[in-house]
């Protein structure tokens, strides 16, 4: 199957947003860059994210609840401020959860620094151990290692948010890790979630062993498409895996049954790329 085609094809054809499904991006545009004349985007921006947190933990919980049981150990790859932390350390799991953002690690070391269940690593993730180059931005949920992904960004319909009221500012160089490494010294986990803003292939690059079930995050643009069809290539390479998805935060398989890798690059490619949603891939991989 020629996928790198069928995304050219998918890039080419007309947008598949209708004008009346654009009426509430543009509205919402006015709206964000009224917040950010009168400067009250930020604490909006948090109070929201904070109530949505709030408001989805307990899904988090039934769906991982399938996945995580007592004792087992479990990866959180972009901890960000710890909001699945709290989830794994509910379902009795211990957590290795690493962050690379100063800020978002202050906020982790104050809640979960004394808490012998949890292993707070300040570093990023890559194919290999090293430097790397971390893009901060206004907001911390959308700095990111991959340039690619920012200017997907930015000019996609889809963070149209992103588009009018986030910036990147600064670099910052960071160290980075691999998830052999991590397992080596920490032991293979029961559920790895990766979700770095556009450098889950450069994580997943990093990946030479079988894991019980991984995730990661999937964007649909075209180029970015690429990179998830790419990390589904190598997940397969490494042993037998089976693969489902999610849109956003539903926290609900969207097929019935797993599927191979044929299957969901299909089902990727078939994606509007205008969609308003991102999504989670989740990769099982079998004995």
């Amino acid at each position: 199957m020629n996928y790198i085609r069928k995304i050219k094809i998918r890039n080419e054809s007309k947008a598949s947003c209708t004008k009346s499904g654009l009426i509430p991006i543009k509205a919402l545009n006015i709206f964000v860059k009224l917040l950010r004349f009168f400067r009250l985007y930020n604490a909006v921006y948090v109070t929201v994210l904070f109530i949505s947190n709030v408001l989805s933990r307990r899904k988090l919980l039934r769906f991982y609840s399938q996945y995580v049981n007592e004792g087992d150990l479990c990866f959180d790859i972009g901890a960000n401020i710890g909001n699945r932390i709290g989830v794994f350390l509910k379902l009795g799991a211990t957590v290795v959860a690493v962050e690379p953002q100063n800020s978002c690690m202050r906020k982790l070391l104050k809640k979960y620094g004394n808490n012998n269940k949890v292993f707070l690593v300040h570093k990023a993730l890559g194919s290999r151990e090293g430097k790397g180059n971390l893009i901060l931005s206004n907001s911390h949920t959308v700095s990111s290692m991959s340039e690619e992904w920012i200017d997907c960004v930015r000019d996609s319909d889809m963070f149209f948010t992103s588009t009018s009221a986030f910036q990147w500012h600064e670099n910052v160089t960071v160290p980075v890790t691999t998830l052999d490494k991590l397992i080596r010294k920490y032991g293979s986990p029961a559920v790895c979630k990766i979700d770095v803003e556009g450098f889950e292939y450069q994580v997943i690059k990093g990946l030479s062993q079988p894991a019980e079930m991984i995730s990661f995050e999937f964007t649909p643009t075209p180029k970015l498409i690429n990179r998830s069809i790419e990390s589904i290539k190598h997940l397969s390479a490494i042993s037998n895996v089976q693969f489902n998805y999610s849109f956003g935060e539903s926290m609900i398989l969207a097929l019935p049954e797993w599927v191979d890798d044929g299957k969901i690059c299909n089902i990727l490619l078939s994606i509007p790329y205008k969609t308003a949603f991102s999504g989670d891939i989740y990769a099982r991989f079998i004995a």
